[in-house]
């Protein structure tokens, strides 16, 4: 235990049990808080064991603030055997009491009314105390003497001091911590495996713990489908299959489904047909899930039960994360280890052992585990295990297995041989974990692992390299910290050398095959990554703790090169639907979400520089949704810089500039030109309308077109350098319909923009002329000139009569439709939503109704013609007869 007085800047070491044994509770009496409580536990875990309890194990105070500490491990009513786990709690609400939750042969939940000289044996529930290593802490209500909390797999509440508990419905299980406000005994917060809930009436009910994207995923990995969906297991939770984008503005809980196996498990999914999953766990749990009929089959390759035995006793051992995976080549092969290699051919039906035991098989790290008190087998300790494996996917047959006890093995004929080829202790000490192993995408010779040797307190990154078929090896870690240790390690399958790491911290980066190494950041949180895969051109992560991040468009790092500017060749961009066409009422151009997005919820927040903006709550983030545009700067340009899109025939679609101007009720986004990498999105529509101030819509609006499928150009220009580069624009490939229904449908978008836009520009211009006209009949009245008066009135009454055909100015708020009809120009603007309302051809009647919106507004924009060149003029010719003054 130690102690600091001064806010932390220093500290004393007060209370040492022993080399062997660690504080692992503390409680200060809030009474007194001179009066301290510690508890020590003997207690050490190693790759193939957990022991708990010993003679180190004990019960503690302190009564002078730390500066002396008595035990009071052998008090009377304490057990008198070899202890183990303990938790200790002082009452705040009552001087003197305090509660022990103790692990041994004769443990129980303890409580002292005199500061620990005595004791009281209370409930001897042993779900209190099941699995003490992993829990064992117990805490005292703040206000009420007689209730206090224990929290186990299940949690658990006493009324009564301790005597009896009843168990609270925490919507998790494995519960590790409570924190009770001790103003209000109602507000708590609770840790669990599942994450954190809140309550605020006393336990009764809590939050939900899927609004924090806490997950830990051990493993990733992808399908083909379009968009494509992401697989992993999540510790203490379900596996999750989830889409990688979603037809709403975020991912939600709609979007992920469970696909069998268990929380820490591989998944492999079939490329042939994705609803097809095979999904792992600890004891070698199998399934085969189908998606289509939601059945689940149990798989096994061994299917004896084998919780709670220790791994001599087993026919195979499997690792509580063991790999399952299909062949890149033939995806009727399917793989899983064990201490050997398995291999079935028809779905899990059958098995065969393709390999001998690959590990060291040193049956002294094969005991049961747990101890001396309390025995823990679930499988996590079983060791002597293939941690590691992989197919090359440039070389059928091509086999990679590695071991959590160091082996490494490689067969280069299906698994009918294999060799060992172990890197020296020098490179790699004996015992690491082999993470990862990652065959090279480019050449069969050359594979990749990641090691981790932090459970023997070794917490050096471990990265080697081998070119022929692990005859040799070399260590690639240079950049990375070296406390900061390794999980996984993948190679671009673009670019050969372009290598991906993930570390206890984090995510690295090398371009030169692991010869240097740097970090990447950005939003990513500082968090353990144990898994990562490039699918297509995205990084995809399985972080344990923070849940699945996408690196989307890593074509950048694929193209990059030495040069003061680059623009990198954007991806092919596929025009995904995301609610287009059906908004609520909205200002000019502006959409709202549409069908379901009342399953979205947004809060505002602070940015840094004072400023708001709107972050989705609940919800995953959707990719960004348009043509990707990265491009480097090696320094920021002092002039401006433009991006400019085109269109197959370099007909200019639209410019942007990182100086934006305004542009009536919205201003066009900046591009930005920060040196480094820069990113800009494209939304792929053509301009907007022309818009009149004020103007709102039921739905629609006068948004450009989204440019339809085939081949563009974006240019970007700095200073006096120009770079080019093209890019293609496809069609969802989920759709029926063809690149001509998609061509018919921007053609009938535009010329329904454009006749908008003759409606808006010919409501401006009236509104621009009226004021005028109105002026000049007030002149004519002061001045009894009656014919001017007259003309310009009468002009006036058209002018208006024309404007109200066209639109409907007292159109406010969204619910002003219901009472004042919507004009033309909503009409039209409505029809935009029906036209883009899906990625399909128009429908005829979608035409029809254009031909008639349009010619009644050709009428109309006549009408207004008629004033112009023949009412206008004959006012002027008054006004000059009259030779009155002219208007300002």
């Amino acid at each position: 235990v130690f102690r600091s007085r001064d806010g932390g800047r220093s500290w004393q070491h007060v209370l040492f049990r022993d080399a062997e044994s660690g504080a692992i509770d503390l409680s200060i009496d809030p009474s007194n808080p001179r009066v301290v409580y510690a508890a020590c536990w003997q207690a050490i875990r190693r790759p193939h064991e957990l022991v708990s309890g010993g003679p180190g194990s004990g019960l503690f105070r302190s009564s002078d603030g730390g500066d002396s500490w008595e035990e009071l491990t052998r008090k009377p009513g304490l057990p008198t055997g070899v202890l183990g786990k303990i938790g200790v709690v002082a009452s705040p609400a009552r001087a003197g009491r305090v509660w022990a939750i103790v692990e041994a042969e004769d443990g129980a939940v303890f409580r002292s009314d005199d500061y620990g000289e005595s004791w009281t044996r209370l409930s001897e529930d042993r779900e209190l105390r099941q699995r003490a290593w992993y829990y064992m802490h117990i805490y005292a209500d703040p206000r009420d003497a007689e209730t206090v909390w224990v929290l186990n797999l299940r949690a658990w509440k006493s009324i009564d001091g301790g005597k009896s508990f009843i168990q609270m419905p925490i919507p998790h299980g494995d519960h590790h911590d409570l924190w009770i406000d001790p103003n209000n005994s109602n507000r708590m917060i609770e840790g669990n495996d599942g994450g954190a809930t809140v309550s605020l009436n006393g336990g009764r009910t809590w939050s939900n713990i899927y609004n924090q994207p806490t997950a830990e995923f051990y493993h990733v990995t992808t399908d083909n489908q379009v968009p494509y969906r992401v697989y992993g297991a999540q510790q203490d939770n379900t596996t999750i299959s989830v889409a990688s984008r979603s037809n709403l503005a975020g991912i939600t809980r709609s979007d992920w489904f469970d696909i069998g196996g268990g929380e820490s498990g591989y998944i492999a999914v079939d490329p042939r047909k994705p609803n097809i999953i095979y999904a792992g766990s600890y004891g070698g749990f199998l399934t085969r899930y189908d998606h289509t009929t939601g059945q689940r089959q149990n798989i096994n390759v061994w299917p004896e039960a084998s919780l709670g035995w220790g791994a001599n006793q087993l026919k195979y051992r499997f690792q509580w994360t063991y790999p399952t995976m299909l062949s890149p080549h033939d995806p009727k092969v399917l793989y899983v280890t064990s201490n050997h290699v398995h291999r079935s051919t028809d779905e899990g039906m059958s098995w065969e052992v393709l390999s001998p035991d690959l590990t060291r098989n040193d049956k002294t790290r094969q005991e049961p585990s747990g101890g001396p008190i309390t025995r823990d087998n679930t499988g996590a300790e079983y060791y002597d295990t293939l941690f590691a494996f992989a197919e090359s996917p440039v070389q059928p047959g091509l086999l990679w297995a590695g071991a959590d006890d160091g082996l490494v093995h490689v067969s280069r004929d299906g698994g009918a041989s294999w060799q060992d080829v172990t890197p020296p202790a020098a490179l790699l000490p004996d015992w690491a974990l082999i993470s990862i192993i990652e065959p090279s995408p480019h050449d069969p010779a050359t594979a990749y692992l990641a090691a981790t040797r932090y459970k023997h307190d070794d917490f050096r990154p471990y990265l080697l390299k081998t070119a022929d078929y692990g005859a040799s090896w070399q260590v690639i870690t240079g950049g990375i910290p070296a406390d900061d240790f390794s999980r996984v390690i993948r190679e671009d399958p673009v670019r050969r050398g372009l290598l991906y790491a993930g570390t206890e911290t984090g995510l690295y980066l090398s371009f030169d095959d692991g010869g240097h190494w740097q970090r990447l950041g950005g939003n990513l949180p500082v968090v353990p990554i144990h898994d990562l895969v490039v699918k297509d051109d995205d990084l995809v992560l399985a972080t344990h703790g923070r849940s699945f991040w996408i690196l989307d468009d890593i074509s950048p790092l694929q193209q990059m090169a030495s040069a003061r500017a680059q623009l990198f060749a954007p991806r092919p961009t596929i025009r995904f639907y995301t609610n287009r066409g059906f908004g609520r009422a909205t200002g000019p151009g502006n959409n709202y979400q549409g069908t379901g997005a009342s399953m979205i919820t947004y809060r505002m927040v602070d940015r840094p520089d004072g400023t708001k903006k709107e972050v989705l709550v609940d919800a995953g983030q959707n990719p960004p949704d348009g043509v990707l545009v990265n491009y480097f700067l090696a320094t920021e340009p002092d002039e401006e810089i433009t991006l400019t899109f085109l269109d197959a025939a370099d007909n200019e679609i639209k410019t942007f500039s990182s100086r934006p101007k305004g542009n009536g009720d919205k201003k066009e986004p900046a591009v930005p030109a920060k040196a480094g990498l820069n990113r800009f999105v494209w939304n792929m529509r053509y301009p907007e309308g022309v818009t009149v101030p004020g103007a709102m819509f039921r739905s629609g609006g006068v948004d450009g077109p989204t440019a339809p499928p085939g081949s563009y150009t974006v240019q970007l220009t700095v200073g006096s350098e120009s770079f080019t580069q093209l890019f293609e624009i496809r069609k969802d490939p989920r759709l029926p319909a063809s690149d001509d229904d998609l061509q018919a449908q921007f053609q009938l978008l535009l010329e329904i923009r454009d006749k908008l836009s003759d409606a808006h520009g010919a409501v401006n211009r009236i509104r621009k002329l009226r004021p005028q006209v109105e002026e000049w009949q007030r002149r004519g009245e002061a001045a009894d000139h009656a014919p001017i008066a007259e003309t310009a009135q009468s002009i006036a009454e058209t002018l208006t009569t024309i404007e109200n055909v066209l639109i409907e100015p007292r159109l406010q708020v969204p619910k002003d439709p219901l009472h004042f009809p919507p004009k033309l120009n909503a009409k039209l603007a409505a029809l935009v939503g029906v036209v883009s309302s899906a990625d399909a051809r128009p429908t005829r009647q979608s035409y029809e109704v254009y031909e008639k919106l349009a010619g009644e507004i050709d009428a109309q924009l006549d009408a207004l013609a008629a004033v112009v060149e023949t009412d206008v003029p004959r006012l002027n010719g008054l006004v000059r007869q009259a030779a009155l003054p002219a208007v300002p």
